[in-house]
């Protein structure tokens, strides 16, 4: 059973005015973390906070470690006069106050506006590989369906306080960065190390961490991290997502193992793709993953499904994954959501007061 384990940019808001509020380092200085292997970490700016899950082979498993990591950090959050929303972008204007720590002055005086102006929050699942051949042949098989969880996740409607038109806006800000984005195909991980190489002796990512790739290799850990959906706003969706991202990686492997090779379809396609979910989610069309030309949502997502399905089942997963699917699907996304909530009330507060509800809820 494939290890996996999920990162949850959160948002920390008050619950008063639903602004975003730069309270991390007084959220972080709370308390002691409990013994469960839960983490909480600063990011980029200091209103975010990263919630990092203890790694688990169980998906009943991880989906309580993620309901209790959103939990620990509102109660933390709390105690600083704030809350902890999931939400992958503010919801009402905003100006953000960068972390004051070296990296990030360097990001800053590099990148400038970007930089500064970046304050989104994303779901990263890292799944284990057995090795970094594994893990490039899995990233080599698994890009061409990332752009169907970027539509499954899409939780970010809102920037500076109007709507953007888009399901997912954090897609958009972050493909302002230089090094974010769909890869080629690789081949091997010797050839993986050369072009990671070749970016970095460009000498415009600062280091290796910023190479915000759809999926990668990590740095610290044996896996491949999948890195292309918005925070999701329920828990429930979390789960789905990282239960989707270990049968893809599972799937991958399997087919590397007998020799079936990925389908070329060019990382410009997948770019394409990628702003198709951005746009309109899981309303209306995305692109076929093989093909790159427009389907209905449901026959991508059925299709999704019947390529993951021996290792749904081997895992144990399926019938949890197909059930948080159809009540993702009768219910929303975190943008349909938000927009519902706008639309009932008029008020963009009360959209994060509504999100608050919808972060802590029940599995």
């Amino acid at each position: 059973m494939r290890t996996f384990g999920v990162e949850e940019e959160l948002l920390l808001v008050d619950e008063e005015t639903g602004e975003v509020v730069p309270r991390v380092e007084e959220v972080l200085s709370q308390g002691r973390f409990p013994d469960s292997g839960i983490r909480l970490v600063s990011e980029l700016q200091m209103e975010q906070l990263e919630v990092i899950s203890p790694v688990h082979t169980r998906l009943e498993e991880l989906a309580a470690d993620i309901s209790a990591g959103r939990s620990l950090a509102d109660r933390l959050a709390k105690r600083a006069g704030v809350r902890a929303a999931a939400l992958a972008t503010p919801v009402l204007p905003f100006t953000p106050h960068l972390s004051g720590v070296p990296r990030v002055d360097a990001m800053r005086e590099r990148f400038g506006l970007i930089t500064r102006e970046q304050l989104t929050g994303a779901c990263h699942v890292h799944v284990g590989v057995e090795s970094d051949e594994e893990g490039v042949a899995v990233l080599d098989r698994i890009r061409i369906w990332l752009p169907v969880l970027s539509a499954l996740s899409t939780n970010s409607p809102f920037w500076q306080g109007r709507d953007t038109g888009y399901e997912s806006y954090r897609i958009q800000s972050l493909a302002r960065w230089p090094m974010a984005g769909p890869a080629e195909i690789y081949g091997c991980a010797d050839a993986y190390r050369q072009r990671l190489r070749a970016l970095l002796d460009t000498r415009v990512p600062l280091d290796e961490a910023m190479l915000y790739l759809d999926a990668r290799l990590s740095r610290n850990y044996p896996t491949v991290e999948i890195r292309v959906a918005d925070v999701c706003l329920h828990p429930g969706d979390t789960v789905l997502i990282a239960g989707l991202c270990r049968a893809l990686v599972e799937t991958a492997a399997r087919q590397w193992r007998v020799g079936v090779p990925p389908v070329p379809v060019p990382a410009a396609v997948l770019r394409l793709a990628g702003w198709r979910a951005s746009r309109s989610g899981i309303a209306g069309e995305l692109l076929d993953p093989e093909r790159g030309v427009p389907r209905p949502v449901g026959q991508v997502l059925e299709a999704l499904i019947d390529h993951l399905s021996p290792a749904l089942v081997d895992s144990g997963d399926d019938q949890q994954v197909k059930a948080l699917l159809k009540q993702l699907v009768s219910r929303g996304t975190g943008a349909q959501y938000q927009r519902r909530h706008l639309q009932q009330t008029g008020t963009l507060t009360h959209v994060v007061r509504t999100a608050l509800e919808a972060t802590h809820s029940r599995l």
